[in-house]
């Protein structure tokens, strides 16, 4: 069934992917965007932009009544990143209540802590990076009256974007043959995903899941950060050279965002694959980064 879907991040790495997918599924789109620029991005796609911001509550609500279902992927991705996307949750929340329209919300797998099987049942133990996410997805979950859902995302990676830049982007050592700088020991494993499979899990969840639901955007590829990083550093000419990163060095230079890539965590997304049909299909993380030119 077509709906006419409110999408927020829609120019975003994440949010242009699910636009696409949505336009592909054949839905009507109206793009939350917050530029003029940004709105004929989104009108070349045929696509309906609304021009706002995360805190106008008035029209986040306005939109969303107009609507027959919300994906909510946009974040500043700064400091006013945690009351800006609980003004919008709640924005939606109060505008969809009672109609038992679908609204699917963002967090992360890291919110989830170390863990070598995680799971949607696994407890929380967040860094302070996505500490504050933990209470705003229990909200929406807990919400009745709208068809709720979470996605959990866990490394996105694909068409050259997401945090594999950041680890081609590291530190070099010094010298005539240099080694690309690893977050951390390299030891830790990250969870990942294509950016166009998570795509897929987003209009899955706003097609299908029941009320309440929580899925990891997980692919089921959990390599160690040395091997990813090894990968990138044979990409970009260093002969797989890489070299180890002391944690206090690494959380020295990345800060809290340091803190959550040294967690060690495997997951599978296999809860999305039983209930959804969700069937990832992107290529393998180290095929990806054979053909990015990062």
């Amino acid at each position: 069934m077509t709906m006419r879907v409110l999408l927020t991040g829609s120019t975003g790495y994440i949010g242009a992917s699910v636009l696409n997918c949505l336009v592909s599924s054949g839905h009507r789109v109206t793009a939350l965007v917050r530029s003029a620029k940004e709105a004929e991005s989104v009108r070349s796609k045929d696509v309906e932009p609304a021009i706002a911001d995360l805190s106008d509550r008035d029209v986040l609500g306005e939109l969303a009544s107009a609507s027959d279902g919300v994906i909510h992927v946009a974040l500043p991705g700064d400091e006013t990143s945690a009351t800006a996307d609980e003004v919008a949750v709640t924005s939606f929340l109060i505008a969809l209540r009672n109609t038992d329209r679908p609204f699917v919300h963002t967090t992360a797998v890291w919110v989830h802590g170390n863990g070598m099987a995680i799971t949607e049942s696994t407890a929380m133990n967040a860094p302070r990076l996505t500490a504050w996410r933990v209470p705003l997805a229990r909200l929406v979950r807990s919400t009745r009256g709208v068809r709720t859902s979470v996605i959990a995302p866990a490394v996105v990676y694909g068409h050259g974007g997401g945090l594999l830049n950041l680890v081609a982007k590291g530190p070099r050592t010094t010298g005539n043959t240099p080694a690309l700088v690893m977050v951390g020991t390299g030891d830790q494993h990250w969870s990942t995903v294509h950016v166009d499979d998570l795509a897929k899990l987003y209009v899955l969840a706003l097609e299908r899941a029941p009320a309440g639901s929580y899925f990891l955007g997980a692919g089921g590829e959990n390599p160690t950060v040395r091997k990813i990083t090894e990968a990138v550093s044979c990409s970009i000419g260093l002969g797989g050279r890489v070299e180890a990163e002391p944690v206090a060095k690494t959380l020295d230079r990345l800060g809290p965002l340091g803190e959550a890539l040294l967690l060690d965590q495997q997951a599978s997304g296999d809860t999305a694959r039983r209930r959804l049909g969700w069937s990832p299909q992107g290529p393998p993380i180290f095929d990806d980064i054979a053909r990015t030119d990062f």
